[in-house]
């Protein structure tokens, strides 16, 4: 269901989004794999490259990655059918040609960025799990921040 109005205290309220109503609460879930699997894949650690080139640089890699996260997911209780099929993913991402927003702002120095690689690893360790791309992707992340901030510190010294 999509709406632009609700009804709050007996008032008609306009919003300036569309939101859409999911029947799942687990839905906004089925990014984290899209975003682990490829956005924060772009980072590399000297350079980032466009998603389409995390995904299908090497897909096998990729396949796996995004795997493991749905079934995190799942084990938080999303069904699979409210998250994206990876061969679904695979596609859009074909088309993908630039890096992600996070890579983009990571080596344009950001010393802060959206965190969803290091909120999941860290609720996977909650439950026992580990993935070692996981991790090498968090490190990567962790690194290139350490990095901007220096920068920043430096700046203001």
């Amino acid at each position: 269901m999509l709406f632009r109005s609700l009804e709050l205290d007996g008032a008609r309220v306009e919003i300036p989004v569309r939101l859409k109503v999911h029947d799942s609460m687990f839905v906004p879930l089925a990014k984290w794999p899209m975003l682990i699997a490829g956005n924060y894949r772009c980072i590399r650690p000297e350079a980032m490259i466009p998603i389409r080139d995390a995904v299908h640089g090497d897909i096998a890699q990729s396949r796996d990655v995004y795997e493991w996260v749905a079934a995190l997911c799942r084990r938080l209780g999303a069904e699979t059918e409210d998250l994206v099929p990876f061969d679904k993913y695979a596609q859009a991402a074909a088309s993908l040609g630039r890096p992600s927003s996070a890579a983009r702002a990571l080596f344009g120095g950001a010393p802060h960025i959206e965190r969803v690689d290091s909120l999941v690893r860290r609720i996977a360790r909650q439950l026992g799990l580990g993935s070692d791309q996981l991790q090498e992707i968090v490190a990567l992340v962790d690194d290139r921040l350490g990095r901007n901030r220096l920068a920043v510190e430096r700046a203001a010294a």
